[in-house]
């Protein structure tokens, strides 16, 4: 709180050295203009606004049972990162293909929280979400979709994005270059059809591809592929990495699951991922935000 009312303090004391309306100030020590203080009743209101911020935040949290209140992700950057395919991952004329990564270079410590296919559609999980500002990314498979489409529309009412994980799930590098554009773009008309607007972010069933994968991704419009660093379940995290921890910019990735697949639900899922990311000092951004 004190750094947020110092940084505002000195932005307002800056912008008022700053001014242009022609007027002059009183002159200092040394012939320099004094500076004016804000107005205390403009800080008193930025510092309310603060609590109530991270009250509602707190509460929240108490609400679903997270053990601290998720940290709030910093601004995204002004200038996106460059996104290039992760070393080890590429293909025969990766230059002109999507590019395929699992994590987004940026210093800031914050991670991305993605959800695979469509099978449980748990409608504890919109409201969880959205009562504690947690932001996702959906990559979605339309054999499991078309049971609700709804869920998703009101998923996507609550601004997350909604992505292409193919029409069946399907082991794509098995498949034809034509089989693969069918599973690919077939996904990318049904999304554009049920929510109006053609996704630029693709993952592959079981992040496995081949040339033809990537090449028929481009062709239906498709600009990245995100992979994940990490995977969250209910009651456990895998790790891709050696050191078995979180990084800046690294993507989790996690599904649509309820206790018929896992030791818990998908709000469990969310409890675990947000003890693991704030334990760390991590926010969770919006993926979308930086690509």
């Amino acid at each position: 709180m004190r750094a947020a009312l110092a940084v505002l303090t000195a932005a307002a004391i800056a912008s008022g050295c700053a001014s242009g309306d022609g007027r002059e100030g009183a002159q200092g020590a040394g012939g320099r203009q004094a500076l004016e203080a804000p107005p205390a009743d403009a800080l008193d209101l930025y510092a309310h606004r603060l609590d109530s911020a991270q009250a509602a935040r707190a509460a929240a949290a108490k609400r679903w049972g997270l053990a601290d209140a998720p940290l709030k992700a910093p601004a995204p950057p002004a200038k996106k990162p460059h996104i290039t395919t992760r070393e080890g991952f590429e293909v025969k004329g990766q230059s002109e293909l999507p590019p395929v990564f699992t994590t987004v270079p940026t210093k800031q410590k914050v991670v991305f929280l993605t959800i695979d296919d469509g099978d449980e559609k748990d409608p504890a999980l919109l409201r969880m979400m959205d009562d504690l500002k947690i932001p996702y990314t959906a990559f979605l498979s339309d054999y499991l979709v078309k049971k609700d489409y709804g869920y998703f529309k009101r998923m996507q009412g609550h601004g997350v994005a909604l992505n292409n994980h193919t029409l069946n799930h399907r082991y794509l590098p098995a498949l034809s270059y034509e089989t693969q554009r069918h599973e690919i773009c077939g996904m990318q008309d049904t999304i554009e059809k049920r929510y109006g607007k053609r996704p630029e972010l693709f993952r592959p069933p079981y992040g496995n591809y081949n040339r033809d994968t990537l090449r028929a991704a481009r062709s239906c419009g498709i600009k990245a592929v995100p992979l994940w660093a990490s995977e969250a379940f209910a009651d456990h995290m895998e790790w891709r990495e050696w050191d078995r921890d979180l990084h800046p910019g690294d993507i989790i990735l996690t599904h649509f699951r309820g206790r018929e697949d896992w030791k818990g639900t998908m709000p469990d899922m969310v409890r675990k991922v947000m003890k693991t990311v704030t334990d760390k000092g991590y926010a969770v951004a919006r993926l979308e935000d930086y690509l």
